[in-house]
């Protein structure tokens, strides 16, 4: 499905740019980092992660599969992601004003640590989940419903400007990893498994899929 493969291919470069945002990050608490590139990492995440990704996955991806396959919009992943989405574009407001100076007391230092550190590690765990399990599992609810295609839009010309941007600052602040955070497949890497989504599994399954489940 080229939308879900155009939507995996935009988490490549937010995962780079997450990685050179932490770089970035680091440099402005060392006094290293051009406080202006504080504002070209927010216009990304806001322009091209929210208005551009996560819009395109709410409004096409996540409507499709409550509309067409039917699965639950106030449980489950789908809930679970959207809800991850909005309280990130929360997280991302409050740091802004953070991101566009060179901190000025320890504690502007330990504050914009800690906000980029839970900004980083959920926005990365996030794309873990659906790349392994919304996207593929989505795709193939979807399938089954005769969806082989959803719509898609251009990007506006703020939102490709928030991603041209990215060029030179991947190029500035060469993406760091994160040693502190476990990262791979599966629900466990969403946030919301076992508090308010118990897993694809329970949420979505039908009961032949458990039936085939436990037949094999």
């Amino acid at each position: 499905m080229k939308l879900i493969d155009t939507l995996q291919d935009e988490h490549e470069r937010i995962d780079q740019v997450l990685g050179a945002f932490r770089a970035y990050v680091g440099g402005l608490v060392d006094g290293t980092a051009d406080p202006s590139d504080g504002r070209r990492f927010v216009a990304f995440f806001t322009e091209f992660a929210g208005h551009f990704h996560h819009d395109r996955e709410e409004r096409v991806l996540f409507d499709a599969l409550m509309t067409e396959a039917e699965l639950p919009g106030d449980r489950g992943p789908v809930s679970a992601l959207t809800h991850e989405h909005a309280q990130m574009e929360e997280w991302l407001s409050e740091m802004a004003p953070f991101l566009e100076q060179r901190p000025q007391s320890e504690d502007d230092r330990v504050r914009l640590r800690t906000l980029a550190t839970r900004y980083s590690h959920t926005l990365w765990r996030h794309i873990d989940a659906e790349n392994s399990v919304l996207y593929p599992e989505g795709a193939e609810r979807l399938r089954r419903c005769g969806i082989r295609e959803l719509s898609d839009r251009p990007m506006n010309e703020a939102e490709a400007a928030a991603l041209e941007d990215t060029a030179a600052l991947l190029v500035r602040y060469p993406p760091v990893e994160d040693d502190a955070l476990t990262r791979g497949d599966g629900c466990s890497m969403c946030r919301a498994y076992g508090e308010t989504c118990d897993g694809l599994e329970a949420e979505w399954w039908t009961e032949i899929e458990w039936e085939e489940f436990y037949i094999r």
